[in-house]
C-alpha cells in the first residue's frame, strides 16, 4: 500500500524526478516549493512521511522541520547540499528522521523513503505478532507506533520509536552504538556515534522524570546505552 509524501524541494526539476520516483512506487506525492508551502501542504495533506530541503526560502528547512515536529509524529527525511556533522546533528535535534545529502540518487532517496515507512508502520498493514513490550512502566505497542510511561501516551518520531523498540526488545541489555545504528538504521556509513546520541538525548526528554538523571534510559559508560525496569 502506497502513502501520503510531501515532497518539499525549491529545485522544480528534481523535484519533479523525486516525485515520478515516489509514484512509481505507489505513494500518493505532493510537491511544494517552498517552506510556507510546505507546512500549509502538510496540514492539508496529513502525509505519512514529508521529504524536506533544507536550503528552501520562507522558512528554511529547519525551521519547517521544528514546526512540523511540534505539530505532529510525521516521519521527516531532509536534504541538503551541507555535509557537515554539525548540520546532521541540528537537522535530527529539530525533528528530523533520516537526512540525505546532495548530490543524491533518486533511486537512493525512494530507498530512503521505504525504509522511513517501514519504521514508522505507515502505508502498510501492520504485521502480526508485534507483542506490546513492557519495561518498567514503559510499554511500547510496535503495531500501533505508540509509547506510554506511567500511563501517558509520549509522542515519539519514528526514529526515536525504532531506537526505544530496540531498547524494549531486551530490557537491561547494553546495546553499544554501532549495535544501535545497524539494528536500527542498517549499516550505512553516514550515520555515526553522536547521531545515536542525539536519539537518547530527545528520548530522555520525553521518558524521564529528570533527563539529567535517567533512572529508565541509562548509560552504561565506556559501553552504550539500556533500557531498565525503573519506575517513578
Amino acid at each position: 500500500m502506497g502513502a501520503r509524501v510531501v515532497v518539499a524541494e525549491d529545485d522544480v526539476k528534481q523535484a519533479d524526478l523525486v516525485r515520478r520516483y515516489l509514484q512509481h512506487d505507489g505513494h500518493d506525492v505532493t510537491v511544494v516549493h517552498d517552506g510556507a508551502a510546505a507546512l500549509e501542504a502538510a496540514r492539508q495533506v496529513e502525509p505519512d512521511l514529508v521529504v524536506l530541503d533544507v536550503m528552501m526560502p520562507a522558512p528554511d528547512g529547519f525551521a519547517v522541520c521544528r514546526r512540523l515536529r511540534a505539530e505532529s509524529e510525521v516521519a521527516i527525511l531532509m536534504l541538503t547540499a551541507r555535509i557537515g556533522e554539525d548540520d546532521l546533528l541540528h537537522g535530527l535535534d529539530v525533528g528530523a528522521d533520516d537526512y540525505l545529502t546532495k548530490p543524491y540518487s533518486p533511486r537512493e532517496l525512494a530507498a530512503r523513503v521505504r525504509t522511513l515507512l517501514r519504521r514508522s508502520g505507515a502505508g502498510r498493514t501492520p504485521a502480526t505478532g508485534d507483542e506490546v513490550l513492557r519495561v518498567g512502566d514503559v510499554e511500547v505497542d510496535p503495531r500501533r507506533h505508540e509509547v506510554h510511561v506511567t500511563g501517558e501516551l509520549v509522542p515519539l518520531t519514528p526514529g526515536e520509536f525504532a531506537v526505544l523498540r530496540l531498547f524494549a526488545s531486551e530490557p537491561g541489555r547494553v546495546f553499544t552504538r554501532d549495535q544501535v545504528i545497524r539494528h536500527v538504521h542498517g549499516v550505512d556509513g553516514y550515520l555515526t556515534a553522536r547521531t545515536v546520541d542525539v536519539h537518547v538525548m530527545n528520548l530522555r526528554r520525553k521518558i524521564e522524570s529528570d533527563p539529567r538523571r535517567p533512572r529508565r534510559l541509562v548509560t552504561v559508560y565506556g559501553v552504550g546505552y539500556k533500557l531498565v525496569g525503573a519506575h517513578g
